[in-house]
């Protein structure tokens, strides 16, 4: 079979944009494998984010359309390229599309071998797929970037969020201490994933609650970055996938300020994948669609609350 079904936009734009379509199934390139795609899941902003509509990821060079959306997917490999060893035809497998590349939002999908791990064996692939970026940019934020010990304090700013769910449960099976920020009606959730302290951010002053934490995962950005300075102790570190922190606040403060974006780790999908499957981590989904509803799960995106993953289901 040499064509496939997709969700595709033809020109740079919002949720509008995207049309279901019949396409030519791709073909996997020297270290790449063809995934036949099980779940795909979207991600906020990501119809906005340069990489989705050029092959860089500031936004350089010419444009990239018709694109694919939709970077994180739990599928079966189908065959591979030239060169891959593993994994093997059949095995299921889970990770993050480079934003640069086609998306997930299809039957199929190509991707380096390399940034692929084995799906967590407990959960199914609805849930599997809710896991790469927001799962992988938890784990960097916390062992590649403020490299957390057990016992230190934590204070996670948006901890009810995409990435803030994986943040204080990964954190809290580190054996760190963790307080929270989050809206008052997920303040039990929020304490359910791990937290010690939920801080309701509408009607309290997170410096009134908490001082002197080790580090802080800044998810909010704005003011609430600016305001994050003042409960680091001397020496403490601020990490944000938000907006570049202010070097010379950071530095008014004795503390460090890092800014990263996500990026496709096989070795750190294992290890989320091992947590899964030891029980210390749980996918959370707000809603699963059809491949055909895609669009209104990208519209839902743009415009309404949600507690997890909004994840495409594509084949069973």
């Amino acid at each position: 079979m040499s064509t496939m079904h997709a969700v595709r936009a033809h020109t740079k734009g919002g949720p509008e944009q995207l049309v279901y379509e019949e396409v030519a199934r791709p073909a996997p390139g020297p270290g790449e494998v063809l995934v036949a795609v099980k779940a795909a899941s979207m991600t906020p902003h990501e119809l906005s984010w340069p990489g989705t509509w050029t092959y860089s990821s500031d936004g350089s060079g010419p444009e990239r359309t018709p694109i694919i959306p939709s970077h994180e997917f739990s599928g079966v490999v189908a065959a591979s390229g030239a060169g891959v060893e593993s994994p093997a035809e059949g095995e299921a497998i889970y990770g993050l599309i480079p934003f640069t590349r086609d998306g997930a939002a299809a039957e199929y999908v190509t991707l380096p071998a390399a940034d692929v791990a084995a799906k967590p064996a407990t959960v199914d692939h609805d849930h599997a797929a809710a896991l790469p970026l927001s799962a992988l940019t938890a784990w960097q934020a916390l062992l590649d970037h403020a490299d957390l010990q057990a016992g230190q304090h934590l204070l996670v700013q948006g901890g009810a969020g995409g990435v803030g769910i994986y943040v204080v449960q990964i954190a809290a099976g580190l054996g760190a201490r963790v307080s929270a920020t989050a809206a008052a009606a997920d303040l039990e959730f929020v304490k359910g994933l791990g937290a010690e302290q939920v801080i309701d951010y509408a009607h309290d002053r997170v410096v009134d609650h908490v001082r002197d934490v080790d580090v802080v995962i800044d998810l909010v950005g704005g003011a609430t970055q600016s305001r994050s300075w003042s409960v680091l102790r001397p020496g403490g570190i601020l990490v944000t996938t938000s907006t570049p922190p202010d070097q010379q606040e950071a530095a008014r403060h004795d503390a460090r300020g890092v800014y990263f974006v996500v990026e496709p780790d096989q070795s750190a999908l294992r290890s989320i994948a091992e947590l899964v499957d030891s029980g210390r981590l749980r996918p959370v989904l707000d809603r699963v669609l059809s491949l055909t509803e895609t669009r209104s799960g990208y519209e839902a995106l743009e415009t309404g609350k949600r507690r997890g993953k909004i994840v495409i289901h594509i084949a069973d």
